[in-house]
């Protein structure tokens, strides 16, 4: 039985792989922080459903020598490094910067040092992320389009995938990146901007609120689902060859199209509720991010399965049978 680690367990994308990977019967060990397992109903409620099928293990990200520690204790076949210090902003603002720096690549640093000194045979798969490409001139972004990141949380992303690739070339070690574009799904946390749309909508269906608050609408995405994209990783990971993939779903949609979809649903007319708020407008963005997914397509056989409409939707009714519940 092959035995997986998994940094950020408890997010959106952990909680699908791991239970994608219990599905097919691996033995799957999960880093949390400890305040998590204190107050699991409200800190590990993704993973809830089949935690007792899960080891899961007290490590805070920025405790390195800890990380060197539990890669030895555990001896993982597969180490999926998804956890990261992702939400702080689009800028470099005060001290985060500094602790996005710090916790990025130096949770990716002890990982890699560990599996090098304990378990050479473990294949090591790092979560890179579109705003790596930051500031890019050329669109769609594919393997070949070069970076300029525009943030912490991407110039930090950046150092781990260089790191990685580093260790690839360097020490023979089976390390392989998803280049992951944006990615939604019900468990998606609510401080993103798709997770609000959705809350804020069923709030006004319901009677509970009257106006949703939004920078941008012209802004565009590229939206897939967190379910292809973790099916993504694996044929990453698996594949014999380690190598690097944008993962993406090739199509832009914008703020307002999100916002007109989701309102529909509930038969509201979007506009009727919006207010611009100056506060949640990013920079602007010189080229918009839209990923060129065709190289894991070709080589690997995977492609999304699910539309934005679709997205939308599943969204939608899982929020609204939450809300809908609570308020019985």
């Amino acid at each position: 039985m092959s035995r997986v680690l998994i940094t950020g367990i408890s997010g959106q994308d952990g909680s699908y792989l791991a239970e994608s990977l219990l599905a097919d019967g691996m033995e799957v060990h999960g880093l949390v922080r400890g305040e998590s397992l204190e107050a699991a109903d409200t800190k590990l409620f993704r993973i809830a459903p089949f935690i007792d099928r899960l080891s899961l293990h007290s490590c805070k990200l920025e405790n390195q020598t800890g990380l060197f520690e539990i890669v030895g204790e555990i001896q993982p076949d597969y180490l999926y490094h998804l956890g990261a210090q992702s939400f702080v902003g689009h800028g470099f603002d005060k001290e985060n910067a500094s602790t996005t720096m710090d916790t990025n690549w130096g949770s990716t640093h002890s990982l890699l040092c560990g599996i090098s000194k304990f378990v050479p045979h473990c294949r090591f798969y790092f979560a890179g992320s579109s705003e790596m490409f930051g500031s890019t001139s050329t669109s769609p972004q594919n393997e070949s389009t070069p970076f300029n990141p525009s943030s912490a949380y991407g110039i930090s992303k950046l150092a781990g995938f260089h790191l990685s690739k580093s260790y690839r070339q360097n020490e023979d070690i089976h390390c392989c990146s998803g280049i992951l574009f944006n990615h939604e799904s019900p468990r998606r946390g609510k401080e993103y901007v798709t997770q609000k749309i959705i809350t804020q909508a069923v709030a006004i269906h319901l009677g509970r609120s009257n106006s949703i608050k939004l920078g941008n609408l012209e802004a565009r995405r590229d939206w897939g689902h967190a379910k292809d994209y973790v099916q993504a990783m694996r044929k990453i990971t698996e594949a014999p060859d380690a190598k690097d993939y944008v993962v993406a779903s090739g199509h832009t949609h914008s703020v307002r199209q999100f916002c007109e979809k989701a309102f529909s649903i509930l038969d509201l007319n979007f506009e009727e509720f919006f207010e611009c708020d100056s506060r949640f407008f990013r920079p602007s963005e010189k080229t918009v991010l839209c990923g060129d997914a065709s190289k894991i397509k070709k080589e690997l056989g995977w492609s999304p399965t699910y539309d934005l409409d679709s997205i939308i939707e599943e969204m939608m009714h899982f929020e609204l049978e939450k809300s809908t519940s609570s308020q019985n």
